[in-house]
């Protein structure tokens, strides 16, 4: 090892002189200015010298270490200046394009609220809302479904844990959306259209077919002169517009409480095209709704004198109607969060 300051400085300055790239440099320093390095040792050796060669060897020593670090610093600076100015090309292609952050999206069932309100508004119908935690009587009575009307067994109902001054619970997590429909008959005069997407409850066996939380979007419709003409050509347009021109579409007589008559709207499947499949029970339809003329006496315990007014009223499943429209065989896919599932939409 040279004891020779001034010596040490020459070689160090050759070799930083002969460094191309900024990596190579912590090396260099390492060398010469680490605690174990060349000049390090310079000093550390000056106690072995004598008191004048002492001063003098130190003296040169520090303004040697003084000068490395300059000269370290602006062979730093004047390395990253060369690749700015050439574009650094090897290290950064600017002509790649940037990759953008994972976005969010709307979820497919909150598309499909959306896209079906669109449909009935441009037909006239305005956009209602209710409570989810709902009173007895609009989920059941006012829809003509008494206590002991054999219908309530088929609605596997949340009850909540609370009781009134005669010992009932009045309350409960409403089973479908038309009881905000009974609220829209009592609350509005005629003539009067409304449709009320409803996030509601069942006390259900989940599988692929069924949920214990889910959508309803149920409609009602009250004017002089309704008949069943005006609910199959709001129906009809509903499914060209939503499903498309070409798919068919069949009523048939069917039963519920608060309408009479009451009719069943399937659609060909999307699977088989009417030829008959496991999607559809190889019947070739896929039923995607309930409706009928509202019965008179909802009509009556709303207010509405069912003698001058008639009414049609509507509800689907909000769920069943992408799973229709798409061929999609189980309903818990929407709820899984699987992003594979969620993207397509």
């Amino acid at each position: 090892m040279s004891q020779n300051p001034e010596q040490l400085h020459q070689d160090a300055l050759k070799e930083l002189a002969s460094l191309n790239a900024v990596e190579s440099l912590e090396a260099w320093r390492v060398k010469y200015l680490g605690r174990k390095g060349e000049l390090t040792s310079v000093l550390r050796s000056l106690a072995t010298l004598e008191p004048e060669e002492r001063r003098t060897v130190g003296a040169a020593a520090n303004r040697v270490k003084t000068l490395l670090e300059t000269a370290l610093k602006d062979k730093e600076q004047a390395l990253r200046e060369s690749l700015l100015s050439a574009g650094d090309t090897e290290a950064l292609d600017v002509t790649l394009p940037g990759r953008l952050p994972a976005v969010g999206r709307v979820h497919p069932i909150t598309q499909t609220i959306h896209e079906v309100c669109d449909i009935f508004t441009a037909l006239g119908f305005h956009v209602s809302d209710g409570p989810e935690v709902e009173w007895e009587y609009y989920n059941f009575e006012a829809l003509n479904i008494p206590e002991e009307h054999p219908s309530r067994d088929n609605m596997s109902t949340y009850w909540i844990d609370y009781e009134n001054a005669e010992g009932r619970r009045p309350m409960l997590l409403r089973t479908h959306g038309t009881a905000t429909s009974a609220r829209m008959v009592e609350k509005y005069d005629p003539p009067m259209r409304a449709i009320e997407p409803a996030r509601v409850y069942r006390y259900e066996q989940i599988n692929a077919t069924h949920l214990n939380i889910y959508h309803n979007l149920d409609g009602i419709a009250v004017d002089r002169g309704i008949t069943m003409a005006d609910l199959k050509g709001t129906l009809y347009e509903f499914a060209r517009r939503y499903f498309g021109p070409d798919r068919k579409v069949r009523f048939r007589v069917d039963y519920f409480p608060f309408v009479e008559p009451g009719v069943e709207m399937a659609i060909d499947c999307a699977v088989c095209h009417g030829e008959g499949c496991r999607f559809c029970g190889n019947s070739g339809w896929l039923e995607i709704l309930g409706a009928g003329m509202t019965h008179p006496e909802v009509l009556r315990r709303g207010g509405i004198d069912p003698d001058r007014y008639t009414s049609f009223a509507f509800g689907m499943g909000l769920e069943r109607l992408p799973m229709l429209k798409y061929g999609i065989d189980d309903i818990r896919l929407f709820y899984n969060n699987d992003l594979r599932f969620l993207r397509q939409f």
